[in-house]
């Protein structure tokens, strides 16, 4: 067991970052077979790998839940996080990044940049996590490192720092060369891969091409950075030394992003990825304090830890921990301050996918598995009770899809409802709910896919028999022609003090975005705005003389907001709506908060009953990957579901087109590719905002 806390600046807290399908699983498994964490290579194929544990995620090949796994390399301990790369577990990503210090961006080599890894991207920019890039399955048909790069400039913005030169193409490829250190490695097939690269001089036939791209790297980071840029002005070159210096420090600020390559199903460049993760990536010490009043990443400090996932087995609740700063030992009680209860630890534990280890303690920096608090929720923070503090819990993206549920047998219906929400404490992207007019349970989420696991899980682990109606997508409405001067006077006298506000209020289209839209959702998401992007409501005051005190002005605001919650149209949420109050009046005896938000809400309601409303539907943008000669018929089928063909490209062979599909054409869309591809063709999604519905 376990009796000391890490040293913080030998941790790196990484995630591992993709698109579905681009080797995020299976570089995680090299990570872990070469830093002795496993003694055999886990395949997805043969679904043996230790972080894709869960049965529906050996079924579907794919990653679902996100896994936290430890290991050692270089006298560093890595705690990995493997996250999912399909779009409709992006909340699994969220609460992933929200405490992960830096990540491994993986990139198909022949695909480049694709849709999820854009989105991801994005994600980890909002969070601040520094990357660094592995461009994966160079072994491939059609990979280029070049082409793969070009992309990374281009689709996310970044400055893409390429380190290798691969050595050979295709299913020539067999290393890389190090252009910092100009050393070759060379990667033997089969088991002698094992023992690890053999290092050698540069080829003589790529010498030439190698010292190219090393002046070029040096010119890119001098332009970058001040310290190597004086060192380049005066001897025309980078040391080894400054040049990693300065990769590191491009690294940690965002500046540039250092690309790496290989073949991880081929056991190729791996470990020269696991030396960039330990030299450029930061250590918990080198990030800021997630307080301006708490002590980055100190040990003894008082403790502070974000709950980010929590698991519910049959044994138990795991909560899973990021600390922060201070230590935590097994039996300490801490302060859960969403809840405001005191929690005693009962066990700390390390984790290993589906498999755990007791430790007695956890230090600042450390990421761990506690069991004993019993109400702690995804989100929550638990700190030291003398020093109560509240992090920023991880967003929580809105369901947009839902599905009725119900139990076969009556007698199973509190068992379902026990069911539901124990999966919706394990993840909060679930929202259980009832439907006011049919009764049913409504269970909703962030995708089709996404439902189908989680009824899928209530069968297999609750061994429940359910029934699930068709899925329904979240609408929303909006306004498209609003109202001027509209005027309500909210007045109540019973007897006692009575209620009196009087406002006057405009209502028209929010038409502008609450910032650029970094996924170029497309033109029909950014006129109306992408969720999270556009606000729901903005809300001003051009009140003049004092005719409604500030205290009033903001209550009418929140009266506003009340009203957002049924729109007059179909009773669905109201979004890009702009209400200015323009006028009013007080009662010196009468007038309170309470009138004044009463106030707010009925006249918001009146002025949506006497605009013209829009109703807006979910869109999504669909990649289709599909052969050539089955182009006109996969356009067509598009055309039948009211999608707009955004993008046409072709390469060896193969088609890829972009669309823009409303979301609920897309149920059963799986199938019917198939069908219509005779299985060779594959699609991805991403949200893209919402529309007018057609």
């Amino acid at each position: 067991m376990r009796t000391s806390a890490p040293v913080s600046a030998h941790v790196r807290n990484l995630g591992i970052l993709a698109h579905v399908d681009a080797g995020k699983t299976t570089l995680t498994e090299r990570f872990l077979f070469l830093t002795g964490a496993t003694h055999k290579r886990g395949e997805v194929h043969d679904g043996t790998t230790v972080t894709d544990f869960d049965p529906q995620e050996r079924d579907r090949g794919i990653t679902i839940f996100s896994a936290a796994v430890s290991c050692e390399w270089a006298g560093h301990r890595l705690n990995l996080i493997d996250t999912p790369g399909h779009v409709d577990f992006a909340g699994e990503v969220e609460r992933a990044l929200r405490v992960l210090d830096g990540a491994v961006a993986v990139f198909d080599g022949v695909a480049g940049v694709e849709p999820q890894s854009e989105s991801v991207w994005r994600q980890a920019d909002r969070h601040g996590v520094p990357r660094i890039a592995f461009v994966n399955k160079l072994d491939r048909a059609g990979a280029d490192l070049d082409t793969a790069v070009a992309s990374l400039r281009t689709r996310l913005g970044t400055v893409p720092l390429p380190v290798q030169l691969p050595l050979g193409r295709e299913d020539a490829f067999t290393g890389v060369v190090d252009l910092i250190r100009m050393r070759a490695y060379e990667w033997p097939d089969g088991a002698a891969a094992d023992a690890g690269p053999v290092e050698g001089p540069v080829p003589e036939a790529l010498r030439e091409e190698a010292a190219r791209r090393r002046r070029a790297l040096d010119e890119q980071v001098a332009e970058l950075h001040p310290e190597a840029l004086e060192e380049f002005c005066a001897t025309g070159a980078l040391s080894e030394r400054t040049l990693v210096a300065a990769l590191r420090g491009l690294t940690l600020s965002g500046g540039a992003t250092v690309v790496l390559c290989g073949s991880a199903y081929r056991n190729r460049g791996v470990e020269p990825l696991l030396d960039a993760v330990t030299a450029y990536l930061p250590a918990p010490a080198d990030l800021p304090p997630v307080r301006p009043d708490r002590h980055p990443a100190d040990p003894a400090a008082p403790f502070t830890a974000l709950a980010f996932k929590v698991g519910v087995t049959p044994t138990g609740r795991m909560t899973y921990l990021r600390v922060y700063a201070g230590t935590l030992r097994k039996g300490d009680t801490v302060l859960d301050t969403a809840s405001g209860r005191a929690e005693r630890v009962a066990r700390i534990l390390r984790v290993q996918a589906d498999r755990t280890t007791e430790t007695a303690l956890a230090g600042a920096g450390d990421i761990v598995a506690v069991v004993g608090p019993k109400t702690t929720r995804s989100g929550a923070t638990l700190c030291a009770p003398g020093a109560p503090v509240t992090l920023e819990a991880p967003e929580r993206a809105e369901p947009v899809v839902s599905v009725a549920v119900e139990a076969r047998r009556g007698t199973d219906t509190e068992r379902l409802a026990a069911g539901l929400a124990r999966l919706a404490e394990e993840d909060p992207s679930l929202v259980v709910g009832t439907d006011p007019e049919s009764g049913q349970t409504v269970l909703s989420g962030l995708g089709e896919l996404h439902l189908e696991v989680t009824v899928e899980k209530l069968r297999r682990t609750h061994g429940l028999d359910v029934v699930v109606g068709r899925p329904r997508v979240a609408y929303r409405e909006t306004v498209g022609r609003g109202v001027t001067g509209l005027t309500y006077r909210h007045v109540k006298q019973d007897g006692g003090a009575g209620q009196f506000a009087h406002v006057v209020i405009d209502v028209e289209p929010l038409a502008e975005p609450r910032g650029a839209d970094p996924r170029g959702a497309g033109p029909l998401a950014e006129s109306l705005g992408e969720e999270e992007h556009m606000a729901d409501l903005v809300f001003r005051s051009a009140v003049v003389g004092g005719r409604v005190p500030p205290l009033f002005v903001r209550a009418v605001e929140a009266g506003c907001r009340d009203a957002l919650a049924e729109g007059p149209l179909g009773g669905h949420r109201v979004t890009g709506v702009r209400v200015t109050l323009t006028d009013g009046s007080t009662h010196v005896k009468d007038s309170s908060e309470f009138a004044f938000r009463a106030a707010g809400r009925f006249a918001l309601r009146e002025a949506l009953r006497a605009s013209e409303m829009t109703l807006l539907e979910p869109v999504a943008e669909v990649t289709v990957t599909v052969p050539e000669d089955a182009v006109g018929t996969v356009l067509g089928d598009l055309a039948t579901r009211r999608g707009r063909v955004t993008g046409s490209t072709t390469r060896g062979g193969t088609a890829v087109l972009t669309a823009t599909v409303p979301l609920a054409e897309l149920f059963g869309y799986a199938s019917r590719l198939r069908s219509r591809t005779q299985g060779r063709g594959t699609f991805t999604t991403r949200p893209a905002g919402y529309a007018p519905a057609g």
